[in-house]
């Protein structure tokens, strides 16, 4: 399957409001310093940031930000080096893959960065992600920055529907991102080239998935050669937990909180008191795993033994 991650993305599909919001708030020099953009992972936050990103540093550039069909033209130079990394406009910040927080050597590095001079006089911009995951420490340093930021710096924090800090909340302008259960399945059929229907069965797709959840889904079966079409949820929930997947894919296993919620709004048409009260206990402790950071192994395992083999 092709590479979807944000970076890549030279189509933005489905957030057209969001970013025709951002393009005029820049024009008419209104633009926050310090924007937040919160919903579901997956919903393509991190995409509309570089095509925001891109339509500012790609402005008096050839090939500069297409507007009308918010489209990344692949030779803008801004483009080519973002993709490269060598972009001194913008930063970019997210967990290292051999680390599970955002750790304060990050933040020191940045307050490094920013305090150096520009290269040249286009805004320059500082993009966060998966900002629940800062430590405390972390969000310390980064609070002092925000409070004080350097002229004609932006900073763009995505959070994934967490929790976070007031402190931080309040010092930031929130864009809340959503799109409906049509928009999602839209969204996913043009990432997978017009092949939706023919790679998975549509009673698989909970109706708050993302298209990007959608699509790892689909990348994962992809991988371990599973048939989408033709597996049922139940199924799909044995094989998931069954064949211990979930700790091979830290993605999967907050998908499987999502497909065991699914699995019971599925059936509440027929709830007895019995399935009733199990679904009041499952998402109490989905809740409660997430929330606190509690042992997930554990929740699948009894989800299994108690419902699927039930």
């Amino acid at each position: 399957m092709k590479d979807i991650r944000p970076i890549n993305q030279t189509n933005l599909y489905g957030l057209d409001r969001f970013i025709s919001q951002l393009v005029q708030l820049y024009e008419n020099n209104n633009l926050p310093n310090k924007i937040l953009l919160s919903g579901q992972k997956g919903l393509g936050k991190s995409t509309l940031a570089f095509h925001f990103i891109n339509f500012v540093l790609s402005k008096n550039e050839e090939h500069a930000y297409d507007v009308k069909n918010y489209k990344i033209n692949i030779e803008n130079r801004s483009f080519k080096t973002v993709l490269n990394k060598s972009n001194p406009n913008l930063i970019i910040i997210d967990i290292s893959p051999e680390k599970k927080m955002i750790d304060i050597n990050q933040i020191r590095d940045l307050i490094t960065n920013l305090n150096k001079s520009s290269f040249n006089n286009k805004p320059r911009f500082i993009l966060i992600n998966n900002i629940e995951f800062l430590n405390h420490n972390s969000i310390n340093a980064l609070l002092k920055v925000l409070e004080e930021p350097n002229f004609n710096i932006y900073f763009i924090l995505i959070n994934n529907n967490k929790k976070i800090l007031k402190t931080l909340l309040s010092r930031c302008i929130n864009f809340k991102i959503s799109i409906t259960y049509n928009q999602s399945l839209n969204i996913a059929d043009k990432l997978l080239d017009g092949k939706l229907d023919d790679i998975i069965n549509k009673d698989l797709i909970n109706y708050y998935s993302t298209p990007g959840n959608i699509y790892n889904l689909i990348k994962f079966a992809e991988i371990n050669k599973y048939d989408l079409c033709s597996m049922s949820l139940e199924n799909l929930l044995k094989m998931f937990i069954k064949d211990n997947h979930y700790k091979k894919d830290n993605l999967l296993k907050y998908q499987i909180f999502d497909l065991i919620e699914f699995y019971f709004r599925r059936i509440n048409s027929s709830f007895s008191s019995k399935v009733y009260n199990k679904y009041i206990y499952f998402i109490k402790k989905i809740s409660d795993t997430k929330k606190f950071n509690l042992d997930k192994e554990s929740v699948f395992l009894e989800f299994e033994e108690d419902v699927l083999n039930g």
